[in-house]
């Protein structure tokens, strides 16, 4: 066995209070996540701002996962790059694991692990015999694999000085439909508490104490937040084909839908999911839904995308209404399924083959996945087009804090739909006309009666009257107000946000989920290195005029996207035009979300600093 000497052993330390990473090493199958969420969950109910990120593999159960809770007083809950505190339960990642932590971190192992303690002498070590204590307090030897994970959480409420209390509250509310279960694991969350009291000498500095900061928060993940989004903004068609990460999005809305649209008088649906045989399958039937008047839309990823984008070629050039909610994995094919990126920018802004332009929208916290749902389908109405809504793994599979969703109060945007009072009053209809300059014709819904409404539609060469043509001038006319109409989109879209510096040279451009990274990293600049910064947050595709006149008022602007080729970059250089060359990049691809640290590091590198 190879040992990684340290100087000496850790010494004692000031006590660091609410703000510390936990990693936990454990084995996929093993029942872990729910004792991962119960300790998140514990030390969001002490007021203590927190997140969870959980990295697990793509294949089958065995295997490693890893689930890392960030919490942090002042608020941050962006990955941390080290990691605090490390709980080993894995055989076959225990020497990677305790290689890979800091010098002066803690690691609680089980004792059935091969660990010898001499192999890192700056670690503070910390032995709990899992198997002993599970026996003790769990006589029904079947279930004692599922709560043995409730010791450690146990043994890090001690530790930490964690409320014991709220680990049972966490548990209670966890399996309020299964009491017993409730209580079997809250009994092994108290052996492993006792346990350690009874056991272990604290050695290492961190600590918990009770802020309010969490006060009217909560904690969900962005697929269920964009889920639920949309059941507010009136989906009542779903067609999905299941792929990861998306497949948690599709199931929670058929859930919401489910328990909230059922017609209480007949007791009958108001709605229709389909699981389709594949990608094609489904986003067709979206287009067919959309078409016929329905609010309808799919979820997926990259590999998803890539197969429907002949079908989101038809959208964009019959003008239909479609929502994808992309959930961005890391590529190219296949990927790594199960690891986060922003790596579908510049494939969905023009996917299909031919000039296409698709608006795009960048939530970047659980808020914005609900309210980006809703303007989605607005925006697909309004814009007659496909409207991505760009999400990745970090976001839509994980937990993160945030606040409570405002209830919807705004209409329905339905577009320019006539109906048949409408027809009658105008005494013309021409489906691809652009009657009032902003590049969006009119349409009507199938089953209007009126002899001038639509009943067919074509993806084929078309003029303003929706005929069959080949002639040049029509496609080409046809072709600039597509191009007009997407510029219309930019007073649509949702705004950025910024947040000016003043005196500040550099500037940041960020979107989606390396907002908070960012943010920190920000602070970091300023704390550490007197470094002042601008930041523009990207949250719509096509950009608006603000987004060029941050440029040109900062010497260099650093766009910062978790992808390899800097796609938002090349989005920007194109809009900007001559200022292209204030654009810098700052590109996190390992398929782990990006950390605040890195940001600042790649910052100092690039400024000379």
């Amino acid at each position: 066995m190879t040992t990684l000497a340290a100087p000496e052993k850790p010494k004692a330390q000031t006590q660091i209070i609410n703000d510390f990473s936990i990693e936990i090493a454990t084995i996929n199958g093993s029942g872990s996540q729910t004792a991962n969420n119960m300790l998140m969950r514990s030390i969001f109910q002490m007021g203590i701002p927190c997140s969870g990120k959980n990295l697990f593999p793509s294949n089958i159960a065995g295997l490693p996962t890893w689930f890392t809770i960030r919490a942090n007083g002042d608020g941050y809950i962006a990955r941390k790059a080290e990691t605090d505190i490390l709980i080993c339960m894995n055989p076959d990642t225990v020497f990677e694991d305790i290689r890979n932590i800091r010098p002066g971190a803690v690691c609680l192992y089980n004792e059935e692990l091969p660990v010898s303690e001499d192999i890192r002498t700056d670690l503070i070590f910390y032995k709990v015999p899992f198997a002993k204590i599970v026996k003790e307090c769990c006589p029904e030897p079947k279930l004692r694999r599922l709560v043995t994970n409730m010791i450690y959480v146990g043994a890090i409420d001690f530790l930490l000085n964690i409320d014991l209390q709220e680990t049972f509250k966490a548990l209670r509310k966890n399996f309020s439909r299964k009491p017993k279960a409730a209580e079997i694991n809250i009994v092994a969350a108290q052996a492993g508490y006792d346990w350690a009291k009874a056991n272990l000498a604290k050695r290492d500095p961190f600590r918990v104490e009770r802020m309010s900061k969490t006060q009217g928060k909560i904690i969900l993940d962005g697929n269920s937040a964009a889920a639920l989004g949309a059941v507010f903004a009136g989906v009542t068609v779903l067609t999905w084909y299941p792929i990861t990460p998306s497949s948690s999005l599709c199931e929670s809305m058929i859930d919401y839908l489910e328990e909230y649209r059922i017609d209480k008088a007949t007791g009958k649906q108001t709605f229709a999911h389909v699981q389709a045989e594949d990608e094609l399958a489904s986003i067709g039937m979206v287009l067919g839904a959309a078409w016929a008047g329905a609010r309808a839309c799919t979820a997926t990823a990259g590999p998803g995308i890539s197969l429907m984008s002949e079908f989101v070629g038809l959208s964009y050039y019959a003008e239909i209404p479609a929502v994808i909610f992309n959930v961005q994995r890391t590529g190219p094919s296949t990927g790594l399924p199960t690891r986060t990126m922003q790596g579908d920018i510049g494939l969905c802004a023009t996917a299909s083959h031919g000039d296409t332009k698709h608006p795009m929208l960048f939530p970047a916290n659980l808020s914005e996945c609900f309210e980006m749902a809703g303007d989605a389908f607005d925006l697909a109405e309004r814009l007659q087009t496909t409207v991505f809504v760009m999400l990745d793994l970090d976001l839509g599979m994980n937990n993160w804090m945030g606040d409570p969703f405002a209830y919807p109060t705004r209409p329905l945007d339905r577009g320019k739909v006539l109906s048949a009072a409408d027809l009658q009053k105008l005494g013309k209809f021409e489906r691809y006309r652009d009657v009032d300059g902003d590049g969006i014709p009119y349409r009507t819904l199938p089953g209007t009666s009126h002899p001038a409404a639509s009943y067919f539609t074509r993806g084929s060469g078309h003029n303003e009257k929706a005929l069959y043509s080949e002639k040049p001038d029509d496609y080409r006319n046809n072709m600039d107000r597509l191009a007009r109409k997407f510029d219309t989109a930019r007073k649509l879209v949702p705004a950025p946000v910024e947040q000016a510096e003043p005196g500040a040279e550099i500037g940041f451009i960020a979107f989606g989920t390396t907002h908070d990274a960012l943010q920190e990293s920000r602070d970091q600049l300023r704390n550490e290195k007197s470094v002042k910064t601008s930041y523009l947050r990207l949250r719509g595709y096509p950009f608006s005029p603000r987004v060029k006149e941050f440029v040109a008022r900062h010497k260099h602007v650093y766009v910062v996207e978790q992808n390899r080729d800097g796609q938002m970059r090349d989005l920007l250089a194109l809009e900007v035009g001559a200022d292209c060359g204030r654009l810098r990049s700052i590109r996190h691809y390992t398929g782990v979300a990006i950390d605040a640290r890195f940001i600042t590091s790649s910052i100092l590198t690039q400024e000379g600093r």
